[in-house]
């Protein structure tokens, strides 16, 4: 039976890491960057087709000039002027798995064309009938009876040769996960069962599949295990890329298997994680730890999961335990067939207050973009990719946290030089002035010199109307390691603050800006990924009626391409190539 343990944390490792971060109360600034769009195939308008979120992103460790990134992209939605013009639908059948290719290190982006199921004509004002058209979304999905839904995950890894040996000389294979479910509507025609599935895409050839040959792509494989009451979620992927590993080319994803609510007594949510030994065409589901959900007791949600030279696999999110919410651990060394744990690291605290009309926790106002994950711990590992030679195998953690209150919120950063058998920290990261946190995401150099975080941030204090201006804005901040210490950070990257009031959720109750943040580094920088805002103009109609639903004195849902802004609801990724400022 597997029990929880709690973590032992070096009081040297947390003078030293706390002596290093709180030495000022604000970032020091470098020669910085607003950033670059990564989601270059968007238009400006109309929504929903101009909203973008949840990025991820991976550089391949053999060739780091190939960057790759992801996101949740409505590019070929329908217009809410198709039909109902104060409806926003998602179109059926039409897939949101967005991805954007570099081959100069991050610095520029590409957006390819493919041929699936599409509405991207559908500008009304008749009804929308999608049918096979381009898009700008994962390709093969319709032909396999199967919907691309986001929520995705990169990795890079090597590819295996004829002799089913992995060896970087074959080349690289990029894995892309997503969330998918059945195109079909009849239950006897789904392609499986349940309501959300994991699906895995696969190519050997970025250049191809940026140019836009679908063929360059493998056909996706479903690697959840399903019944019909299952609702796979918020997966993230990884491949061990560091030669040294025994597990070389294994591939893990990790994710949330929501199952039924058990008439009402519990909501049995499992931490799962797959394992690969082929290059991703067979898996093996393996459920880690219990299954209770039941309000006192929940299990890692929110996961993320990498590996070290030596084929450690760590598993990581967040639950909670006799009611306290807790960043916690799972360890594998045997390729992810048996865990360890949970582990319990620290204390934390979601952000925000709930909204009363959708339920969620939001930070930046009244009907804002919920945060149900921002203290969900994201983590990288020092691992010496693609050689492992050189690797320290340090871990670092870091998540948005609340305990010090609605509108002091903190990004608070954890580290391990000694295969996690202790932690040090957690400490609060100094950060520009005003800046409250929102989502984060770490990387560490593979030879543990350096530390990026990018983040996502309220510039604006909670706001209790939805009248007055609010402020996101993305960032990407850099400190040296010496010794396993992780110095001052300073500020490479800064984004254009933008008013996230112009996000929005589909139905157009509130805002939305997704579950994530991302960053990915090497020995000579890193690459973060963002949400951002800049590019958009706030609809005081959609206030009026987000306000009026709180208020109880429920307005008509307006029609946004009628009463808005054109730009209305363009929500952007952007990143940024950053080179270490201490080389």
């Amino acid at each position: 039976m597997r029990t929880a343990t709690f973590v032992t944390a070096s009081a040297a490792l947390v003078v030293a890491l706390a002596g290093a971060l709180t030495a000022g109360t604000a970032l020091g600034q470098s020669s910085t960057t607003t950033g670059t769009l990564v989601s270059v195939g968007s238009t400006a308008t109309p929504f929903s087709q101009n909203k973008q979120n949840e990025p991820a992103v991976a550089i391949d460790a053999n060739n780091p000039s190939v960057v790759v990134a992801g996101a949740n992209d409505n590019i070929d939605m329908e217009a809410c002027n198709a039909g109902d013009p104060t409806t926003c639908p998602f179109s059926h059948g039409v897939g949101v798995s967005g991805v954007y290719f570099s081959f100069d290190g991050g610095r520029s982006w590409t957006q390819p064309t493919y041929t699936g199921w599409s509405a991207r004509d559908c500008l009304g004002p008749a009804a929308c009938v999608p049918h096979l058209g381009p898009i700008g979304t994962l390709p093969h999905y319709v032909e396999n009876g199967l919907v691309s839904d986001g929520d995705p995950g990169i990795a890079f890894g090597p590819k295996a040769g004829a002799n089913g040996k992995f060896s970087w000389a074959n080349g690289s294979r990029l894995y892309y996960s997503s969330l998918t479910s059945n195109f079909a509507t009849a239950k006897r025609d789904e392609t499986f069962k349940g309501f959300e599935g994991i699906a895995i895409s696969r190519t050997d050839d970025p250049k191809a599949a940026a140019a836009g040959d679908a063929s360059a792509w493998m056909n996706p494989v479903v690697i959840s295990k399903q019944s019909s009451t299952t609702f796979s979620d918020k997966e993230q992927i990884w491949a061990d890329n560091a030669q040294t590993s025994p597990f070389f080319g294994n591939v893990y994803v990790c994710w949330a298997g929501f199952r039924s609510n058990s008439h009402g007594a519990a909501l049995p949510t499992p931490l799962m994680v797959a394992h690969s030994t082929d290059g991703g065409s067979t898996w093996t589901p393996e459920q880690v730890g219990p299954a209770t959900d039941n309000g006192i007791s929940s299990q890692p949600d929110g996961c993320t999961v990498r590996t070290d030279s030596h084929g450690g696999l760590y598993v990581f999110g967040v639950g909670t335990r006799s009611g306290v919410s807790y960043e916690m651990m799972y360890k594998s060394s045997d390729g992810g067939m048996h865990f360890t744990g949970p582990t319990l690291l620290s204390a934390a605290v979601d952000p925000g207050v709930i909204d009363p009309v959708i339920g969620r926790p939001v930070m930046d106002g009244i009907a804002g973009a919920r945060n149900d994950l921002a203290d969900g711990v994201s983590a990288d590992i020092a691992n010496g990719a693609p050689s492992g030679s050189d690797a320290t195998n340090q871990i670092v953690l870091t998540w948005s946290d609340g305990r010090q209150g609605l509108n002091h919120e903190q990004l608070m950063l954890m580290t391990s030089t000694d295969g996690a058998a202790s932690f040090s920290g957690p400490v609060a990261v100094p950060l520009t002035a005003g800046d409250r946190p929102y989502y984060v995401a770490p990387a560490i150099a593979p030879n543990g010199a350096d530390v990026y975080i990018t983040y996502n941030a309220f510039t604006t204090p909670y706001r209790a109307d939805t009248s007055s201006v609010r402020g996101l804005v993305g960032v990407v901040i850099h400190a040296d390691v010496t010794g396993g210490t992780i110095g001052t950070f300073s500020t490479l990257a800064r984004g254009l603050v933008g008013d996230p009031r112009i996000s929005s959720q589909n139905d157009l109750t509130a805002e939305f800006l997704g579950d994530y943040v991302y960053t990915a580094a090497t020995r000579a920088g890193a690459v973060g990924v963002w949400n951002d805002v800049r590019h958009s103009a706030d609809c005081p109609a959609i206030d009026a009626y987000r306000m009026s639903l709180r208020a109880g004195t429920a307005l008509p849902a307006p029609a946004p391409e009628q009463v808005c802004p054109a730009t209305w609801g363009n929500s952007d990724i952007f990143g940024a190539a950053v080179s270490d400022p201490t080389p």
